[in-house]
C-alpha cells in the first residue's frame, strides 16, 4: 500500500469488517472494484467459504459485456450474481462494499443484484 487512497480504503475496510459477517442463511456480498472490472463474491464467514463469484472476467456473461460502458458492466455483473445466488437457494445477503463509496460501479452492481433477487 503506497498512497493514502489506498491506506484509507483498508481503514474503511476494516472498520466495515467488523461489523458485517455473513452465515449460510444470510451470505456477505463482497464487491472489489480494480480499475477495469469489477468482481462480487457470496462468502459464509462462519465456514470461510466462497459460495458464489461472479466478474466481468466470467465466461458466462462475456457476450453480454462486448461494447459496454464500465458502469453497464457492474449492473449485468449484479444480475449475473443475483442469478447465481438464487440457483443456490439464497435470497437475503448482507452487502460489504468492502471499503469502497457507494456510488458509480458499487451502486449499479447493488442495484442489479437487488433487481434479480436479491434482498439487502
Amino acid at each position: 500500500m503506497t498512497n493514502q487512497r489506498q491506506k484509507s480504503r483498508r481503514i474503511r475496510q476494516a472498520r466495515v469488517r467488523k461489523k458485517v459477517r455473513g452465515v449460510s442463511q444470510r451470505p456477505r456480498l463482497s464487491v472489489f472494484r480494480s480499475a477495469n472490472h469489477i468482481y462480487a463474491q457470496l462468502i459464509d464467514d462462519q465456514k470461510g467459504i466462497t459460495l458464489a463469484a461472479a466478474s466481468t472476467l466470467s465466461e458466462a456473461i462475456q457476450t453480454q459485456l462486448a461494447g459496454q460502458k464500465k458502469i453497464a458492466k457492474a449492473k449485468i455483473v449484479g444480475l449475473a450474481i443475483g442469478a447465481i445466488a438464487k440457483d443456490k437457494g439464497v435470497t437475503q445477503v448482507v452487502f460489504d462494499r468492502n471499503g469502497f463509496l457507494y456510488h458509480g460501479r458499487v451502486k449499479a452492481l447493488s442495484e442489479g443484484a437487488r433487481e434479480a433477487g436479491l434482498e439487502f
